[in-house]
């Protein structure tokens, strides 16, 4: 029984491992077509990335797991393990239902295209 105990304990304790949270390197860009985002979220795979959309709330979550060297001696350990988030308010100026989103070489980018009646126009002349 003190076994089962201690098994139920370590996993708890598993479950509950949190990673530290990250705010990710972030550059947003406006063109004429919309707004680019770039996110810089290396160690994410595209299936841990969860991009959520609600109201007018764009929120972009991973986790970045780096596996751990099972044998020999670690010297040096810099890659860490963390949860990544970021959170954008969007505007009325976003066209929320054709936002797309890319992950090429762990960078995210996300495109929101500007909403019909917020791109560029150029008005005519009329002859008088």
């Amino acid at each position: 029984m003190p076994n089962d105990v201690k098994k139920s304990e370590q996993q708890v304790q598993q479950q509950e491992k949190r990673y530290p949270l990250v705010r990710p390197a972030t550059d947003i860009i406006e063109r004429e077509d919309g707004f680019h985002i770039f996110m810089d979220l290396p160690g994410v795979r595209r299936e841990d990335l969860i991009i959520d959309l609600k109201d007018n709330e764009l929120k972009v979550s991973g986790k970045a797991v780096h596996p751990t060297q099972a044998k020999g001696e670690t010297l040096a350990l810099e890659f860490t393990s963390g949860e990544y988030t970021r959170t954008f308010t969007l505007s009325d100026t976003v066209n929320r239902e054709n936002i797309k989103a890319n992950m090429k070489n762990g960078v995210l980018e996300l495109h929101l295209p500007k909403a019909e009646k917020m791109q560029p126009k150029r008005i005519e002349i009329q002859a008088g």
